[in-house]
């Protein structure tokens, strides 16, 4: 044992001038992380800015514990400190310049975004009241301040508000409990491979407690008030699997949906693809304990036939839930919308919304919007060595039903899509549709993305469309892909009766910045007057919701002095969306997958800083 350890700390302290991790790396990574800015997989420069530690955590544990199942732990260490940076990313509260003073028990407040999308319904939209920002405010929105999460360059987590705290997760895989005034620190906690969905808040048989899944297909469950971990659930025993969409809980249940990196690791030479099928499960909130648990594709994977280009296939596959379910116990029905197919053949509820019993996860019905759609990111690649014959069109959902009525006698599920279309059915006849609007032109990384937000009269709909071009190294002559500055993004608002579009507000321009798309990913959220919409260039914008002009435009790129000391950057906003409650504006700015700018930054804003 001591000879080992002797071992691994010489490797530690020379692998950054050792050619065995660069060799190491060009065997087993750099093909993947190498391969180009329209991946899903994050360069090898981005990685160069995160800890040795945090890379070896995604190496044993993490979104790469597959890929490096056949290194050694030596080999493993090896590659992270070559790679990554030597920094100790050990966070204790003792030693935090902003911690707490005198530490406060969480207050009782109404004013709260527990939830991704708000309420049970998804629809995204805040009350004035709770949001204790007006319309006539925006303009004075100012940024009172800045927290940064240290070893990391990714902030996809949305954050909660609740009780006078700001909640919020890194994919460091710390989660902090922040004054909502000053922003000290009232507890940290540690232990998720990176905090992946969005913070939602519960209470419980008198207690509160913070509730998230991670990049190794964890569920947690914390303690508001102290941080102390509660339960921890592994919903999946699919070694890739993951959780993206937020938790939705209601009544002492947790309803999470299961997603996988599945899709991404078919870039990996031989692999046969592909054996994960998504799932819901019902947990009971108290315990962790699995109630029931419903497969998004009854069939179990089996060996199939070959593709036309010759590689072996398993399947059906694929069929994962990104987002967060949508609830609705007045007629005890959870609905969650589905991904595509990972390898043929392609199954009936796949790219379609399901409705499923809250009592016992039954499959009640289905509509299914893309038929057909078997992807995964070797369709990317020049060989397609394990692309379906179908290939693609990769028109999954990544963003959950919203629930509205239309009336007292009729209701719709809005339902955005990867397509570009923005579709809206009938709860009540089995998901009968009834309207499509076409909102943009879709694709891997296109059409709607990770949310839109309604007040129940209209959909407030971002678009993406995010596209690259080829650009040319001025010094060397080579030829690289790029964001396209020119191409995607824009806002718009259609009728819920109808689906008629009311406007749309095109993207301003990324005005000569590099490394930027206009596109508009993130989740919008809104309050009465008002919707927010995050772009990948950074921007954070505020617009009317009465004809679509921009009342507030706050450029989130750039350096901020953090409230606890963590040299912080703003970058492109992805993912979650911006949470609006109890007089602030709360955000994470920073996103470099996809060719994005990383950020580091939790923002907060309030009328005049106040």
């Amino acid at each position: 044992m001591r000879l080992i350890l002797l071992l691994v700390s010489a490797l530690c302290a020379f692998a950054a001038d050792e050619p065995i991790g660069a060799e190491l790396y060009k065997r087993h990574c750099a093909s993947c992380h190498e391969a180009g800015a329209n991946t899903r997989i994050p360069p090898t420069e981005t990685l160069r800015q995160i800890s040795a530690a945090t890379i070896t955590k995604a190496l044993n544990v993490g979104v790469m514990r597959q890929q490096a199942e056949g290194l050694s732990d030596v080999q493993r260490m090896t590659i992270a400190r070559w790679l990554g940076r030597n920094v100790s990313t050990s966070v204790s509260i003792e030693e935090l310049p902003n911690r707490c003073a005198s530490p406060s028990p969480l207050r009782a407040s109404a004013s709260a975004w527990a939830a991704w999308g708000v309420g049970l319904d998804n629809r995204r939209f805040q009350t004035l009241e709770a949001a204790g920002i007006n319309p006539s405010d925006i303009p004075r929105l100012k940024l009172k301040w800045a927290f940064g999460f240290a070893d990391t360059t990714l902030m996809r987590s949305q954050p909660a508000v609740y009780g006078g705290r700001v909640f919020a997760g890194g994919n460091n895989g710390t989660v902090y409990s922040l004054d909502a005034a000053t922003g000290c620190v009232h507890w940290v906690a540690e232990g998720a491979a990176g905090v992946r969905t969005g913070l939602v808040v519960g209470r419980l048989e008198g207690r509160t407690m913070i509730f998230f899944g991670d990049s190794a297909g964890q569920v947690y469950a914390l303690d508001a008030n102290t941080g102390k971990s509660l339960w921890q659930l592994q919903p999946d025993d699919h070694p890739l699997a993951i959780i993206t969409g937020a938790p939705a809980y209601h009544d002492g249940r947790l309803y999470v949906g299961v997603s996988s990196y599945e899709e991404a690791t078919t870039v990996t030479e031989g692999y046969v693809c592909c054996t994960f099928r998504g799932s819901l499960l019902a947990v009971d909130a108290a315990t962790g304990a699995v109630i029931w648990k419903t497969y998004t594709i009854a069939e179990t994977p089996k060996p199939g036939k070959p593709t036309q280009r010759g590689a072996d296939t398993i399947g059906p596959s694929g069929a994962a839930i990104w987002s967060s379910p949508t609830l609705d116990p007045e007629h005890g029905v959870v609905y969650v919308n589905t991904g595509d197919n990972y390898s043929d053949p392609t199954t009936a509820t796949s790219d379609a919304v399901l409705a499923l019993s809250m009592d016992d996860g039954q499959l009640l019905w289905s509509q299914q919007m893309t038929e057909g759609d078997a992807y995964n990111v070797t369709c990317t690649v020049p060989d397609k060595a394990a692309c379906p014959d179908s290939d693609g069109p990769d028109f999954d959902f990544g963003s959950p039903p919203i629930l509205v009525r239309l009336d007292a006698e009729r209701r719709a599920l809005i339902l955005p899509q990867k397509s570009g279309v923005l579709h809206a059915v009938d709860p009540d006849q089995e998901g009968r549709i009834l309207w499509q609007s076409r909102v943009g032109h879709g694709g891997t990384l296109g059409g709607i993305q990770w949310g839109s937000a309604s007040d129940g009269d209209r959909v407030y709909v971002a678009l993406s469309d995010l596209r690259y071009t080829r650009a040319r190294q001025p010094d060397t002559g080579a030829v690289f892909t790029t964001l396209n500055p020119e191409e995607a993004g824009g806002l718009f608002a259609f009728d819920v009766e109808n689906g008629e579009l009311l406007w749309n507000t095109p993207p301003p321009g990324c005005g000569g910045r590099s490394q930027c798309s206009p596109a508009q990913s993130a989740a919008v959220s809104g309050i009465p007057g008002v919707v927010f919409s995050g772009s990948v260039d950074g921007h954070l914008r505020a617009y009317s919701t009465d004809d679509g002009d921009i009342l507030w435009d706050y450029d989130t790129v750039g350096e901020y002095t953090t409230v606890n000391a963590v040299p912080g950057k703003g970058g492109s906003m992805d993912g979650g969306g911006a949470v609006i409650a109890d007089g602030m504006l709360v955000v994470g700015s920073g996103y470099p997958r996809f060719g994005g700018l990383p950020g580091n930054v939790l923002l907060v804003f309030t009328v005049d800083g106040l």
